[in-house]
């Protein structure tokens, strides 16, 4: 098979599973953080770079790569692995983020979304079939299903038709998908409301497609609220198919979702903090630029194997960040993956060794600070 997902271990007190997904461009072990890519490159890192971070799969987004250069120019460099040179697994996102993303610049009817692209102002229409089209043409590995993202808060009638479209167009998305080597991967939707969450991943679970996905997270509701949709609707999909959390990627929420089931994550938080200035070091967010560490001769973190921890101080590295070098940027980016890819890294060995709820205790118990 092009593609599998073995489950190694399962924790004896969760829902947490230690797995490897096989695609035809590697394996995934399993549970894992992907770094996003959007336009075929995880900013200011070379694929050298990205994969001594140990990102096993990273992400690229259809939208943007549709705008620029275009699915065609991609084909004609042999699809997205060789137009950016990263030999392991990719996984496009479909553009259904940007229905949410996007709200004062779209159209959505049963048919199709309309957008008004930010860049030129053309106006640009995707389908449920175009947005596969678009994916086969790009060929990553994992392809995912064209969704409709509804925003916090919205009314439960509103998240009803959003859930209902949703569906409709997974059908067509299965009827357009033209590439055995390319995996469709369905999106739950259902906003906050469990009922729908359950009643969607159910519905999605008969297409017996070869992974699943929780989407419509992470868009303005309450942490707490996250995890209640996670811990109601992951025991709902396959248990013999990856199961993926769309846009998560913070310590609490990931271990969380772990021991719901979960077994893939993806954000932009660890560049885009690096692009700030900010370093993530064992669950806190630094300030480099901050005056303290303009003397502070130490590694970010002296426990991380990093290039960056390696090879370099915190006052260096605040330094550029004043003098505004983009080798900072690239400097906390290469740690900030390493730190989140280890993250996962660790709770997957801990889960093989069944003592997950032992070492990760402390981000298993609810934030007080939060509230649903």
């Amino acid at each position: 098979m092009t593609f599998s997902f073995q489950t190694q271990a399962c924790c004896s007190q969760t829902q947490a599973r230690a797995g490897i997904f096989t695609t035809p461009h590697g394996q995934i072990e399993t549970p894992r953080f992907m770094p996003v890519g959007t336009l075929a490159n995880v900013k200011t890192l070379t694929p050298d770079q990205l994969q001594a971070t140990g990102a096993q799969m990273i992400l690229a987004n259809t939208y943007h790569l549709h705008l620029q250069p275009g699915e065609a120019i991609v084909q004609q460099a042999g699809g997205l692995h060789k137009f950016m040179q990263w030999s392991g697994p990719i996984l496009t996102d479909s553009g259904g983020f940007q229905v949410f993303s996007l709200s004062e610049l779209r159209s959505i009817t049963d048919e199709a979304v309309t957008f008004r692209s930010p860049k030129d102002g053309q106006m640009i229409r995707l389908t449920p079939e175009k947005s596969i089209q678009i994916q086969n043409a790009l060929g990553a590995d994992v392809i995912m299903a064209f969704d409709e993202c509804p925003p916090y808060p919205a009314s439960r009638e509103a998240v009803i038709a959003a859930t209902d479209r949703t569906y409709r167009w997974l059908e067509r998305c299965i009827q357009a998908h033209q590439r055995a080597d390319q995996a469709l991967f369905g999106i739950v939707q259902g906003g906050v409301y469990t009922d729908l969450r359950q009643q969607a991943a159910k519905q999605l679970a008969e297409f017996d497609l070869p992974g699943y996905a929780i989407g419509g997270v992470s868009v303005g509701e309450p942490a707490a609220l996250i995890e209640a949709i996670v811990q109601a609707t992951t025991p709902l999909l396959p248990v013999h198919k990856p199961r993926y959390l769309m846009g998560v990627g913070t310590y609490r929420e990931m271990a969380q979702a772990i021991a719901a089931g979960i077994d893939l994550f993806d954000c932009v938080i660890p560049t885009r903090l690096a692009r700030h200035g900010s370093a993530l070091v064992q669950g806190e967010r630094w300030n480099l630029k901050n005056a303290r560490f303009r003397e502070d001769f130490a590694p970010l973190d002296a426990s991380c194997p990093c290039y960056s921890c390696a090879n370099f101080s915190r006052a260096y590295i605040s330094h550029l960040l004043r003098s505004q070098e983009i080798l900072g940027y690239t400097l906390l980016s290469i740690h900030n993956i390493t730190e989140l890819v280890r993250f996962t890294q660790s709770i997957r060995a801990a889960i093989l060794e069944d003592q997950f709820t032992e070492r990760f205790a402390a981000w298993l118990q609810p934030d007080p600070t939060r509230s649903i």
